[in-house]
């Protein structure tokens, strides 16, 4: 692969999965992407087409662990309201 401009370097991705996801894997997907540009520039297309893997393979896991960790919340939200809305219909019945 000798054409640079087929090796993306998914740094809108890797921001965008930083702010609304997970942080961690996140900043590893932006020093992976940060890379490709810098790999393409030198010519060494393997290393960016690797770089640019990597960028997208974290992205995609700090996507998938911020979609994880919301519908754990959710589900422990639902689960706390009907607790608590079944305490409170206790509650009501001993009066």
């Amino acid at each position: 692969m000798n054409n640079a401009a087929n090796i993306p370097n998914h740094l809108i991705w890797a921001i965008l999965s930083t702010l609304f996801c997970c942080l961690p894997a996140g900043i590893v997907s932006i020093v992976y992407a940060a890379k490709v540009d810098g790999l393409v520039a030198a010519g060494d297309y393997a290393a960016a087409k690797q770089a640019s893997d990597n960028a997208k393979k974290w992205a995609m896991i700090s996507a998938g662990v911020g979609v994880f960790v919301i519908l754990i919340a959710f589900g422990l939200g639902v689960i706390g309201g009907i607790v608590d809305a079944a305490a409170n219909a206790d509650a009501a019945a001993s009066f």
